[in-house]
């Protein structure tokens, strides 16, 4: 049995996420026992990119955004990539459910574009992240700290830079997990 044994993951993505940015957090959060649901706003599959112009594996789609319930899971993941995000926060569906999540106190990890979602959802405001470093001054306009680490977390709220990043968003991702539920997590 592991840490998340009890627990049950949503991983929100559309096509063009980076590939291991998905790939790795499902496989550490499995191999810590949680139930993970990739969530998009279209059944079927979502495809990969390495990098900016490469489509690589395609990915099974749990649910769709509208099918999806935030108070069914104990937390949320948001891969990056350029397209993901971007396709993410064009839709009032994945921000709404996004917005549930802090609402609810419950811990959200994101990576690389990752946290242009949150940006979308109006939750960085005073918050601590880091991020890919194109996104540095939009973080930074929307009200956030932001910091040039491999992992940042603040209250429920994990963030890294890159691929590169993963061992230790991974590491913090399934900490926050295994807390559950901060006071400090707010929209």
């Amino acid at each position: 049995m592991g840490q998340l044994s009890n627990r049950t993951i949503a991983v929100l993505s559309e096509s063009g996420f980076e590939e291991t940015e998905l790939t790795s957090p499902v496989q550490r959060l499995k191999e810590e026992g949680a139930t993970v649901h990739i969530i998009s706003s279209k059944a079927g599959k979502i495809q990969a990119m390495k990098g900016d112009h490469q489509w690589t594996i395609e990915v099974d789609v749990d649910k769709t955004i509208s099918e999806a319930n935030a108070e069914d899971y104990q937390g949320l993941v948001i891969p990056g990539g350029v397209l993901n995000p971007d396709a993410l926060r064009k839709n009032e569906d994945a921000i709404t459910f996004v917005k549930a999540f802090f609402e609810a106190g419950k811990p959200v990890a994101a990576i690389c574009h990752g946290p242009q979602v949150l940006i979308t959802a109006e939750v960085v405001e005073g918050r601590e992240l880091t991020s890919t470093k194109t996104i540095k001054i939009d973080l930074l306009n929307a009200g956030a700290e932001w910091y040039d680490q491999e992992v940042v977390v603040d209250q429920g709220l994990v963030t890294s830079r890159s691929p590169d990043d993963l061992p230790a968003f991974n590491d913090k991702m399934v900490e926050e997990f295994t807390e559950g539920v901060h006071e400090g997590q707010h929209s």
